[in-house]
């Protein structure tokens, strides 16, 4: 458990609005299930002393920490101001802000990114699923009847391939230690290096799935800055320079950043890549 464990107490920025409301319910659901703490307050300026599925809200971040304890934010702000959310979860002295929200607009999200670092706060995405540890914590939208637990660690800039990847795991039998989905914006909190860093120091992770996608080199940088055993994946292999591929940083720019040239330099590391999700599981097993 990289990023907290049952004992972890979460608010929700962003409380009242459809997704944080819908998202507060499912994340306690999970909480309840593994018997853990989950969402103890939420937060939304001028809507405090409401409640959403019987989790109190306050009109902001300071004022919840006055009544309940917790390190840790998932935001659902708006994008046009989420930047100035994260910044007021650091500054009440949050540890970790899960920014699940997209379209934040990149000035923004580089004064949040640089702000928080100053006040020692970990920020996962922005635009991103969020981080699963089966069994013990779920911060964001990961669907956890998907995973089962174990020893991989999964680190994705995609979303919805996560989910593939980790259902492809769990029908072959390998659990997870902790899926993190760090974002396809092309500045984000924590990169591959950062999360590889986190599970090099976890004893329940013994080797890591790698899921990248075009544009940018983040991926080869956090391969080069691992010890762990990697099993490597790159979606985008028949995407067009120069075009955004469903992400804002998954593009192909200056003839940098493709996905073949990525698998090369992966392979060149000596970490074994799959052709398709389908192929991980068995390149797994000759890690582990």
């Amino acid at each position: 458990m990289i990023y907290g464990d049952k004992t972890t107490g979460v608010i929700v920025q962003g409380a009242t609005g459809n997704q944080g409301a819908f998202h507060i319910s499912l994340m306690n659901d999970y909480a309840r299930s593994v018997g853990g703490r989950g969402v103890v307050a939420g937060v939304t300026p001028g809507k405090g002393g409401q409640s959403v599925h019987g989790v109190p809200v306050y009109d902001s971040v300071r004022e919840a920490a006055e009544n309940h304890d917790f390190a840790t934010s998932v935001l659902f702000v708006p994008g046009f101001a989420a930047g100035d959310s994260i910044m007021e979860a650091a500054s009440a002295g949050l540890e970790l802000v899960v920014a699940i929200t997209e379209g934040i607009p990149v000035h923004d999200t580089m004064k949040a990114l640089a702000f928080a670092k100053m006040e020692g706060c970990c920020v996962i995405g922005p635009n991103c699923p969020g981080t699963l540890s089966p069994g013990e914590l779920k911060l964001g939208i990961m669907p956890p009847q998907l995973a089962m637990r174990g020893h991989v660690g999964v680190i994705s800039r995609s979303g919805t391939l996560t989910y593939e990847v980790v259902n492809e795991l769990t029908r072959a039998g390998i659990g997870q230690s902790t899926i993190v989905g760090i974002g396809g914006d092309p500045v984000i909190g924590q990169t591959f290096i950062d999360v590889l860093e986190r599970f090099e120091q976890d004893p329940e992770t013994k080797a890591v799935v790698l899921i990248g996608e075009v544009g940018g080199n983040l991926e080869e940088e956090g391969a080069a800055a691992t010890s762990l055993p990697i099993v490597g994946y790159v979606a985008g292999i028949s995407a067009p320079p120069e075009k955004r591929m469903g992400h804002a940083g998954a593009i192909i720019e200056g003839g940098e950043g493709d996905a073949g040239s990525k698998i090369a330099r992966l392979r060149s590391m000596d970490v074994p890549v799959a052709g398709k999700p389908s192929d991980i599981p068995a390149l797994v097993r000759e890690l582990l």
